[in-house]
């Protein structure tokens, strides 16, 4: 249903594109207007009808000042009464002038409250029936959710735009047009329809140039969209970008569908200039048989002078305002064509499938937690008919924890997913306490289970609101509550780091934290909520060994009696007496109690092998292992109904049913409990503590003493003492000695110094709290990973303040905006952009001169001879005038959207380019946010695109037209002219004005709606945790009240803005009232004639009638100025200038032998700019990396591990601090990263990128193909980039065949839009993706994190592979040259592999294990020897007493490396 949905919206908008047609009538404008807008509707629409009738009611009085000044010149009246005349005349052009004032100014504010109305409408529409939607339709997106997301914030604004003023102008205009038409029909019907005979045909010219605008407009967005996309991807995954060289690809991929984009606009830009210039040679043109008829009219008597000339100004009015219009219509046809296209996404959501919502499901008081999942099978969306779920059946008893396992892809998370009907099954039920989940309430149902992904999603909160999140009523969670919650995740010593504890903002999607911080929190959260069902899902993988061992022994003391279902891959969270399901490829090909399971039985602590299923007990059943243990088996009905054959192609569905149904029947009863209760191989509840459970209580916040090379079994007295003084700084940390002395020994020192590199010093005073979670290469689709624990409020640039941070956000001006665009044109544009203002200029002078010889022609109805030779001689002048007006407006218009087009798209990609080219640490700013980043890029160009091809022609035309009629008045009549410029600095005044309160309330206007869009975007990008903890109603409120805070600033905006157009329209009615008053006294002393009066009359009132329009685009030219003003700002980044373009020493390619190494650090101390020195990731480091060596880093969150690689890779520069020391030497190194012995700031970094390969533990993947995707960052004609590389490189991942059966093998579309692939799968082709480049530097951060064990094997053999075979490479090298002598060429030098882990079994691949603990190395050796070594730091870490099933340490892999 959901690909059908997609695949007709991509048709709607294809369609016109090809045939010219378009589905958005005008009417689209309106799709968002309810009962509720109608008053304001109707009150607009009468205004503007007023508004319309003003221009032919100005006419009137023309007309009739006219006729006074007419008779005054034939002698017919004196001065006296002419002046009369002409004072009553003024004193009614005045009272006009006030009603201008109430009438425009009120139209124009209920017109812009009429459009924030409709962009709340449809926000509100849109945010519900997003709501409303399963995860089939979200999945479904061919463009992605978050293509589609932006794209509706830029169509509701489009809309919003639309909408208002605009559409307030155009009913303004075609009222005046009818109105005007109406009275000169009425004056002189006959002289009317001469004038208007080309109309009909103008009319079929006009729609027929308007059908070609409708296709492009959309063409051009769905370019923009994609832009937009790949912006989006590369943008949030800037890390990968960086590490594989991947910016020349993405700029070339944006820069190909920008310019794209730019093609559709131009076609566009076509037909608005040929409308333009079309409609200027009709209304100028149209005059030539008029003026003709005209003075016929005078000469026969069937006419007064006074008649033509309103007859003629009406028709002038009426010509004009259809003119007037042009300009709103693109923004007219953009807005009706974003109401379409939001109304077909509704209507698409209307026909789709929706969330269950049925207020008569059941809803039980109490949930028991008996889950019972029946032959169920399913497939997702994408990929229909591959079952991810093969008629499996799973029993959860109540209060009990079970585990599920399988290799990645094989259906663990779906099984999460199908409890929490995100999805519904294909086939089979699911049914919770003997209920099909299908009847019960699906609040009810999500507020009685918990899911924790592996992917822990945070929303953009304080850490306490984000914890609070948990619990229904969050608004009334303690801090004792949190506090509770925060001791069972180990989270205190990180947030006693926090610069604001508890109430410090996350970022959106929890960016500024590490995965393994959101992962607790996201655990905290889960305790808090306390549901009868947990499910965890790979919820702690982003922790180390003992770390994750103590939080999960935490929990199965917290889940004591509770239903608990774990889905992992680390075998050693699972104890004897645990059940659990082995899933593969969808089917259950074990089950049991993991000492009934051979499987499992012969693995290590971390690997997880499958084999097929085989019978258990003897008699060929096997019966969830429980008759391979009789002794385990209670003495209950419920258990001996359930038979299961192992042969399940063999198995009768109607026996199973029955058996499942009389389960669901019988009263509860628990499987042999495993985590307390009763049983015989049960642990009691009040057991001897582990010493992961005592581990859990000094990461509740402990003290960390200090290191020692070695130490007694024992704490000393000098040790009780230093325990005793930590006691003075925090009395819990008495609790530690207790915590770890339970089994009555003393505490060791080494154990105490165990706990902290590991957990942390929280407990310690304030100035030595400087342990940080060193950034990982984590990303998402949202943002790139944050590279400190500062709150979002506090990042900023290193050096630049408060103040600086403030004056970077202030407007240009529109003139120094627009001095950027002659520089970046090309030569051809450049002439383009003379020819444009050239055309500008000339168009200029055309109502100047109109008028002009417009006056010579009212003229000519006084002379009593010839009057019809010189009526003919201005005709053709007005002809000419026509011709070449509309030539050069058409012309202006279609040059200067060019340049325009030009000037934004190279502001535009260049600011790509200068984004892609900043430093890492520029990414961690507030103002740098992905969303802001995105917006500029986007909407912000296209706006401020309208400051070149509309806003500064028209300002220059203006300009020009008043210069040349103000000279040219003054020499007719410089008294009158003097009059009229004297009142010139009461209109800038009041413009000036009009500018200042618009900008001012257009800025706040924005933020309000990019506030409001946030939320929009951060509930439906995260809409799975969304419902998974029953936030709809939250997110829902927040959203309203966001969007009613735009809505009041947007209607106070209205009012201010109102008042000011309305003062600003009417004052040139007071200016007009003025010069016809003083022409009229100049007449009557004589000083000049009635001719030059009536020339100056003419000119001043077309210009300024002109001039006042300018006024209509005052809040558009603000808006696109604040928009200009934000894109310059990433224009002017600095380019080349950061500390990757510092080195210029490009390693020798040909000899990649010196890349591999040795890898040095020397005295190192670094700090992340964002954190300052006083905080260092690094301190004092001394660390060698022998070349063609593995080498394996390993210690706790926040010793340093991937701050190493950040700075191996360049995204960081190694900054030491000025003030480090050693005790090692009098005189120390200087502090320094050599690589090859270079120092790594002296090197090209694009050259040693290409050398260097990392796999993040968050596995980025780009919306491409799969083929894509692993060669991304290598040249196009690279060897590296063959078929056979690839599916080299996928092989060795152990992801060829997976890819191989996909629909389009390698060519599948994957990532964002494409096709879903599981966390494993991605992992994997991340890992081809390093592999394929065939580096001389691996680096692997947590590479097998999201792997199954047996996915995990195939790596760590592909490593051992690699090693080995550089290693056979680098001897045979030194063979040659020793054989080779002088002559012999240089050895190639073998792979160097660092390894950045927390697995056991990959230690054991690496020939050396480095330990490092707040920055520092703290032991170093060999895997076997560090094991063996007792009280050594990597022996506390792996080792544990904890009385239950302990795996043990884990040997030496048959094909790692040897001591």
């Amino acid at each position: 249903m959901g690909k059908d949905l997609d695949e007709e919206e991509e048709k709607l908008t294809a369609k016109p594109a090809k045939n010219g047609t378009t589905k958005s009538e005008w009417k689209s404008l309106f799709n968002f207007s309810s009962s509720q807008h109608v008053p304001i509707l109707t009150v607009a629409l009468i205004l503007s009808t007023v508004a319309g009738i003003t221009g032919p009611a100005l006419a009137i009085f023309f007309g009739k000042i006219f006729d006074a000044f007419s008779a005054y010149g034939s002698g017919a009246v004196d001065g006296a009464a002419l002046m009369q005349k002409v004072s009553k005349d003024a004193l009614a052009l005045c009272v006009l002038g006030c009603t201008v004032w109430l009438v425009k100014g009120g139209y124009f504010a209920l017109w812009m409250v009429f459009g924030e109305l409709q962009a709340k409408n449809a926000r509100d529409l849109l945010f519900q029936n997003l709501l409303e939607k399963d995860f089939e339709w979200y999945e479904m997106r061919t463009s992605g959710i978050g293509a589609l997301l932006p794209r509706l914030q830029t169509q509701i604004r489009e809309l919003q735009i639309g909408t208002a003023q605009p559409l307030g102008f155009s009913v303004q205009f075609i009222v005046q047009a009818f109105a005007s038409l109406g009275l000169a029909f009425y004056t002189s019907w006959k002289l009317t329809l001469v004038i208007l005979a080309a109309l009909p045909v103008s009319a079929v010219i006009m729609s027929f140039i308007n059908s070609m605008m409708q296709p492009n407009i959309i063409a051009q967005e769905v370019g923009l969209s994609l832009a937009s996309k790949f912006a989006n991807s590369a943008l949030s995954a800037i890390d990968t970008v960086k590490c594989f060289n991947g910016q020349a690809h993405e700029l070339e991929q944006y820069r190909s569908v920008v310019m794209a984009a730019a093609k559709h606009y131009m076609k566009q830009a076509l037909s608005n200039s040929l409308q333009i210039g079309f409609v200027r040679f009709v209304t100028t043109a149209m005059f030539v048989q008029g003026f003709w008829y005209g003075g016929h009219l005078v000469r026969t008597g069937k006419a007064s002078a006074g008649d033509v000339l309103t007859t003629f100004w009406a028709c002038l009015m009426a010509t004009k305002a259809i003119e007037d219009i042009l300009p709103h219509m693109i923004v007219l046809e953009k807005g009706r064509a974003a109401g379409a296209a939001m109304k077909t996404i509704l209507e698409q959501m209307s026909r789709g499938l929706k969330v269950d919502c049925r207020t008569n499901q059941s809803t039980p008081k109490f949930c028991e937690g008996d889950i019972v999942v029946r032959d169920v099978s399913f497939a997702y969306p994408s990929r229909p008919d591959n079952l991810v779920l093969k008629e499996a059946t799973f029993f959860f008893p109540a209060g009990e924890t079970t585990f599920v396992v399988g290799k990645s892809g094989s259906g663990k998370s779906t099984l999460g997913n199908l409890l929490m009907r995100f999805y519904e099954p294909t086939a089979g039920k699911v049914f919770v306490d003997g209920t099909s989940i299908g009847e019960l309430n699906i609040n009810w149902l999500r507020n009685n289970i918990t899911l924790v992904q592996q992917q822990s999603i945070l929303f953009n909160e304080t850490i306490f609101k984000n914890i609070s999140f948990g619990q229904r009523d969050h608004y009334r969670v303690t801090k004792e509550q949190v506090e509770v919650c925060i001791d069972l995740a180990a989270l205190q010593s990180t947030i006693n780091e926090m610069p604001h504890g508890l109430d410090t903002e996350v970022g959106s999607g929890g960016n500024a934290l590490s995965g393994g911080q959101k992962q607790r929190i996201a655990v905290a959260r889960a305790r808090l909520r306390d549901t009868p069902i947990l499910v965890l899902d790979e919820s702690t993988s982003a922790l180390d060994y003992l770390s994750r061992k103590a939080v999960m022994e935490a929990i199965r003391e917290w889940r004591q009696g509770k239903t608990t279902i774990i889905i992992t891959h680390d075998i050693s969270q699972i104890k004897q007496e645990d059940f659990v399901y082995v899933l593969e490829n969808g089917r259950i090909i074990e089950e049991g109690y993991r000492h009934a399971l051979p499987s499992l039985e012969k693995v290590d602590s971390t690997t997880l092998t499958t084999q097929p299923m085989q019978t258990i007990a003897s008699s060929g059943q096997f019966d969830f292992g429980l008759k391979a243990r009789p002794s385990l088996v209670p003495q209950h009905p419920r258990y001996s109904n359930i038979a299961v054959d192992t042969r399940r192609s063999m198995m009768r569905r109607d026996s199973i049913e029955m058996q499942l149904d009389s389960i669901a029947e019988s009263p509860r009863h628990p499987r042999p409990p495993s985590m307390g209760t009763a049983g015989v191989h049960a642990r009691p509840v009040a057991r001897k503590r582990s010493s992961a459970g005592n581990v859990l209580d000094a990461i509740r916040g402990r003290p960390v003493l200090p290191p020692k090379p070695t130490t007694s079994a024992y704490l000393t007295t000098s040790d009780q003492l230093e325990i005793q003084q930590l006691h003075s700084a925090n009395p819990r940390t008495l609790n530690l000695h207790r915590a770890l002395s339970r089994s009555g020994r003393p505490m060791g020192m080494h154990q105490a110094m165990t706990m902290n590199s590991i957990y942390g010093d929280s407990m310690l005073p304030t100035n030595h709290s400087n342990l940080t979670r060193a950034p990982t290469f984590q990303t998402n689709r949202r943002g790139s990973a944050r590279a400190s624990l500062t709150p979002w409020s506090n990042l900023k640039p290193p050096g630049m303040g408060a103040d600086e941070t403030t004056r970077s956000q202030h407007l240009s001006s529109i003139r120094s905006i627009l001095q950027t665009v002659w520089p970046t044109l090309s030569l051809p544009k450049r002439v383009q952009f003379i020819l444009g203002f050239t055309s500008a200029l000339v168009h200029a002078a055309g109502p100047p001169v109109f008028s002009y010889i417009f006056s010579q022609l009212l003229g000519t109805f006084f002379l009593k001879e010839g009057q019809a030779r010189k009526s003919l001689i201005y005709s053709m002048a007005i002809l000419g005038i026509a011709v070449v007006d509309a030539v050069s407006d058409g012309s202006m218009h279609y040059l200067l959207e060019g340049c325009g087009q030009a000037w934004v798209d190279r502001l535009r990609l260049q600011a790509f380019e200068r984004i892609l080219d900043q430093p890492k640490a520029w990414f961690d700013m507030q103002e740098n946010s992905l969303s802001s980043l995105t917006s500029c890029l986007d909407r912000n160009a296209e706006e401020m695109r309208n400051l070149v091809g509309r806003f500064a022609p028209f300002i220059v035309v203006v300009a020009a037209m008043m210069t040349i009629a103000t000279v040219w008045s003054l020499v007719v009549c410089w008294k009158l002219t003097l009059v009229g410029i004297a009142a010139s600095p009461s209109l800038y005044l009041v413009t000036k004005g009009f500018d200042a309160v618009s900008s001012k309330w257009e800025n706040l206007t924005n933020e309000a709606g990019n506030e409001a869009g946030a939320i929009f975007v951060e509930t439906f990008t995260d809409i799975r945790t969304v419902r998974a903890l029953t936030l709809e109603s939250y997110f829902h409120k927040k959203y309203n009240k966001a969007t009613s805070k735009a809505l009041i600033i947007g209607i106070k905006r209205a009012a201010y803005s109102g008042f000011c157009f309305g003062a600003s329209d009417s004052a040139i009615n007071f200016v007009t009232a003025l010069v016809f008053w003083y022409g009229a006294k100049v007449v009557q002393e004589g000083d000049f004639s009635v001719k030059s009066i009536l020339t100056v009359f003419s000119m001043l009132l077309f210009s300024t009638a002109n001039a006042t329009a300018v006024m209509a685009f005052i809040p558009q030219i603000s808006s696109s100025t604040d928009t200009a003003t934000r894109l310059l700002r990433l224009h002017n980044l600095p380019l080349h200038q950061s500390h990757e373009h510092s080195g210029t020493i490009k390693l020798n390619t040909a000899d990649p032998g010196i890349v591999s190494g040795p890898i040095k650090f020397i005295n190192l101390t670094f700090a992340y700019p964002s954190r300052g020195l006083s905080a260092p990731a690094l301190s004092n480091l001394n660390l060698t990396i022998p070349s063609g060596t593995s080498t394996a880093l390993v210690g706790a969150s926040g010793s340093g591990k991937s701050t190493i690689a950040s700075l191996l890779l360049g995204l960081y520069p190694p900054t030491p601090n000025p003030t480090s020391r050693t005790n090692s030497t009098a005189f120390p190194p200087p502090p320094n990263l050599l690589i090859s012995g270079h120092n790594i700031t002296t090197l090209h970094m694009p050259t040693l990128r290409t050398h260097i390969s990392i796999v993040p533990q968050t596995p980025t993947i780009f919306p491409a193909s799969v083929r894509q995707n692993i060669s991304y960052g290598l040249p196009l004609l690279s060897p590296l980039t063959t078929t056979s590389s690839i599916h080299s490189a996928a092989t060795r991942a152990g992801i060829h065949n997976f890819i191989l059966s996909l629909p389009r093998g390698y060519e599948t579309l994957i990532g964002e839009g494409g096709l879903g692939v599981s966390g494993g799968q991605a992992q994997r082709i991340v890992i081809a993706r390093a592999l394929v480049r065939r580096p001389r530097v691996l680096v692997l951060d947590e590479a097998t994190s999201a792997l199954d064990g047996e996915s995990a094997d195939v790596i760590r053999q592909t490593v051992s592979d690699l090693i080995e075979e550089s290693r056979r490479e680098a001897s045979a090298g030194h063979h040659r040259e020793n054989e080779g002598g002088r002559a012999g060429g240089r050895g190639r030098g073998g792979m160097t592999v660092l390894i950045i882990t927390h697995s056991k079994e990959m230690m054991a691949c690496a020939e050396n294990v480095v330990v490092l603990d707040k920055g520092a190395v703290v032991e170093e050796g060999s895997y076997p020897d560090l094991i063996r070594r007792q009280g050594g730091r990597l022996w506390s870490m792996l080792t544990s007493d904890d009385g239950g099933y302990d795996d043990g340490p884990v040997g030496l892999s048959p094909t790692g490396p040897t001591d």
